[in-house]
């Protein structure tokens, strides 16, 4: 039995199918990064919460039937408090007791002025958590999958809507093909399941996940613009689309999947032309989706990101929502990389040391009683 118990889970970029990704059965690609939120699970004489990025130091929290109970009003910590409320619930389901223990997590996705960088903190935080509580309480019921599925069920509770990309690159890993869940699905699901273990063990009809291979003559590039966006914003602006102007929406679909495909198709076959050109289709579809639904997804410090690495020969775009926030690139050597990284640099762009991290959610450090 564990005295305490150590586990980080990387954050995440998007790589190619955003927007798209929230509607059945169309594929994102996604990439899990060597950033990462660390969660520490311990025993302890009372259940405590410690969360050093918000100066929250060891909260009294209790588990009350089929709830917990946090003493602090910090709306931040709604997050972990689903993540623990489903975790404890499917334990409880399984027959198993619980002991008191105190749940630590810190993160390093963002820079250490407080700036970020949307690698997906929350998601990560969550995963942390429900990886660190399960693997502590309960190891025989470990798998990843099941890290994944307790996480994304929280983590929608939580945020309402979401692809659970980010995820499944916290718990897996590595690069991913993935399709969503669909978060409204999954909503009605728990809404008319009896338990938490019965929407756990149904079949998420339209998820699918998997990993793809990144060939090693194309060299992965992470560009910030020096300006956080709101994810939730712009999805809103683009899902109203839908309703707005249906054949652009619709459209965009198209084009994204076709993008997606040959981006997927690049990686499989080590063609980086054809993986190049997968990227380069899938900005133009999120630039034309974005001035239909009129609001900027590639803003003028994104579009210079990629614009420079077509430039030295490769490829860029917006990662995730856009509006901000990151732009990644493949390019096509390791000099080129070194290249765009200086350019990137004087065209007041910062380049990302961030590389692909392969290992997903993983156990760091355990302390077992003699």
């Amino acid at each position: 039995m564990a005295k305490s118990i150590t586990v980080k889970v990387p954050g995440k970029l998007m790589i190619a199918g955003e927007f798209a990704v929230l509607e059945p059965y169309q594929d994102l690609a996604v990439m899990a990064v060597d950033r990462f939120v660390y969660a520490t699970v311990s025993d302890a004489d009372s259940h405590q919460l410690t969360l050093s990025d918000f100066s929250l130091y060891k909260v009294p929290w209790s588990w009350r039937e089929t709830d917990i109970h946090i003493e602090s009003d910090d709306h931040r910590l709604s997050f972990v408090k689903d993540a623990l409320r489903v975790t404890y619930r499917y334990m409880k389901e399984q027959g198993l007791s619980v002991r008191p223990i105190h749940v630590s997590a810190r993160s390093e996705l963002d820079d250490a002025s407080g700036v970020k960088y949307g690698l997906g903190s929350s998601a990560a935080i969550v995963t942390s958590v429900v990886s660190g509580v399960l693997r502590f309480q309960a190891p025989e019921l470990v798998t990843k999958e099941m890290i994944f599925r307790l996480s994304a069920l929280s983590h929608v509770m939580t945020q309402g809507n979401g692809s659970g990309a980010d995820v499944a690159a916290s718990t897996y890993g590595g690069l991913l093909q993935f399709s969503s869940f669909q978060a409204e699905w999954l909503l009605k699901a728990y809404q008319e399941a009896n338990s938490v273990s019965e929407v756990v063990e149904l079949d998420w009809k339209y998820y699918k996940s998997k990993p793809i291979l990144l060939p090693d003559n194309a060299f992965f590039c992470v560009g910030w613009t020096g300006s956080a966006a709101s994810t939730k914003d712009l999805v809103n602006r683009v899902r109203l689309l839908k309703t707005r102007n249906e054949a652009a929406y619709n459209a965009f679909l198209k084009e994204s999947k076709s993008a997606v495909s040959a981006f997927l198709t690049g990686a499989a076959q080590e063609d980086i032309m054809q993986l190049f050109q997968g990227i380069k289709a899938n900005r133009k579809a999120l630039n034309q989706v974005g001035k239909a639904a009129e609001t900027s997804i590639e803003t003028p410090k994104l579009s210079v990101l990629c614009d420079l690495a077509e430039e030295y020969g490769g490829a860029g775009k917006p990662s995730g929502a856009g509006g901000g926030d990151c732009g990644i690139a493949f390019m096509p050597s390791a000099e080129a990389a070194e290249k765009l990284a200086l350019a990137w640099e004087a065209a007041g762009i910062k380049a990302l040391t961030l590389s692909p991290f392969t290992g997903g959610e993983t156990v760091i450090e355990a302390d077992y009683a003699k």
